[in-house]
């Protein structure tokens, strides 16, 4: 199957569990064939048809409640209930059961596609050995949140860059387009709960955003409360991509599972209900973009946080952290180097694949 059979595939499952949004996914075809990394992010369907191939022995690997979707822009800040700073994987919308494994070599190979596009500036093989060594240490110590509080100086700055400007942000948000179609209950509802007190009237924006996805239906909806906007955001959510792979009738959606179960610091305003998910957006609450890396000086260590963030994840899966144990001390060598090559070759070349043919074979959204 090649990249437009396996598109075509994927989103005729898609259109059958949301009701997503076409010219959405019209202008997410378009943005695949700008760059790699934009590619690789819309096209986790694609991965997963690629990964029991190329990684072959490490499908074989113990099995956890993954992150699936695992890249370096899937991090982001959110504030907890004692307003304090908390950074982590910031969406879970690709949670399945999966080999441990995957998510680090997809965080690997992502961290690969942001050298090749010169957004950090070590060497690969550094960027594979900082993030297994920041996934290993976790495990071995039990795993720690990341509160951005007397700690974690580095990860401070991503969250107060100047790309974060809150005059900026607000901007943005108010740009948005009016949202115009009927607004399902379980989203209303969810909204609403995520409010603050006393309520006041909010305004409903179509949201624009992702990549991933970009094509399920995003509603914006703008308040003020104590003279300031304030954002809430519910995204329709399905079941992973994981299940139109293995042809599975299954609708379970499990980042509310993920969520709950993770070595992890809640965000008080995420709800869940039913196939809609809502959130609080702000300035310093989002992810946090490959642009923003330029303020950091010492990559690997954001690396090694990022390794480790992600046995935090694991953590999640409490019964398969022997076998995770035994299995990475069978491990040597560079293995998570060598596979996340593998799986970038293959994504490169899909990339290639689809820039110089897409206007004509990608098919239109059902």
């Amino acid at each position: 199957m090649n990249i437009f059979k396996a598109t075509a595939g994927f989103e005729q499952w898609l259109a059958k569990r949301l009701p997503i949004v076409r010219q959405d996914v019209a202008l997410k075809h378009a943005l695949m064939a700008q760059n790699p990394f934009s590619f690789f992010r819309a096209t986790f369907y694609r991965w997963l048809q690629h990964w029991p191939e190329a990684c072959e022995k490490l499908a074989k690997a113990p099995a956890v409640l993954g992150v699936g979707d695992l890249h370096i822009e899937n991090f982001g800040t959110w504030r907890d209930a004692e307003g304090r700073l908390i950074w982590g994987v910031n969406d879970l919308d690709e949670a399945f059961p999966a080999p441990y494994t995957f998510d680090l070599v997809r965080l690997a190979a992502s961290a690969y596609l942001a050298i090749d596009s010169d957004h950090l500036k070590m060497t690969k093989r550094e960027a594979a050995e900082a993030i297994e060594e920041g996934y290993r240490d976790s495990i071995a110590d039990g795993g720690q949140a990341f509160v951005l509080a007397e700690h974690h100086t580095r990860l401070r700055l991503l969250a107060t860059s100047h790309l974060r400007d809150p005059v900026q942000f607000w901007d943005k948000m108010q740009k948005y387009p009016t949202y115009t179609a009927g607004l399902p209950d379980e989203a209303r509802k969810l909204i609403e709960e995520s409010l603050p007190l006393p309520k006041r009237p909010y305004q409903l924006r179509r949201r624009i955003a992702g990549l991933g996805s970009l094509g399920h239906p995003r509603i914006l909806a703008l308040s003020s409360w104590q003279g300031a906007l304030i954002a809430r955001e519910a995204k329709g959510i399905r079941t992973s991509a994981w299940v139109w792979y293995k042809n599975s009738s299954s609708d379970v959606v499990y980042g509310l599972k993920l969520v709950n179960t993770a070595i992890r610091v809640q965000d008080p305003t995420v709800l869940f209900r039913g196939h809609w998910v809502v959130r609080r957006l702000a300035p310093d609450c989002s992810r946090i973009e490959l642009a923003s890396l330029a303020v950091l000086k010492d990559e690997s260590q954001l690396l090694y946080d990022m390794g480790w963030e992600a046995a935090n994840m694991h953590f999640g899966s409490p019964s398969a952290i022997p076998k995770i144990k035994k299995d990475l001390a069978a491990r040597k060598g560079r293995w998570l180097h060598k596979s996340a090559k593998a799986m970038l070759k293959l994504t490169n070349e899909d990339w290639e694949e689809w820039r110089r043919h897409w206007k004509t074979k990608a098919r239109p959204c059902p």
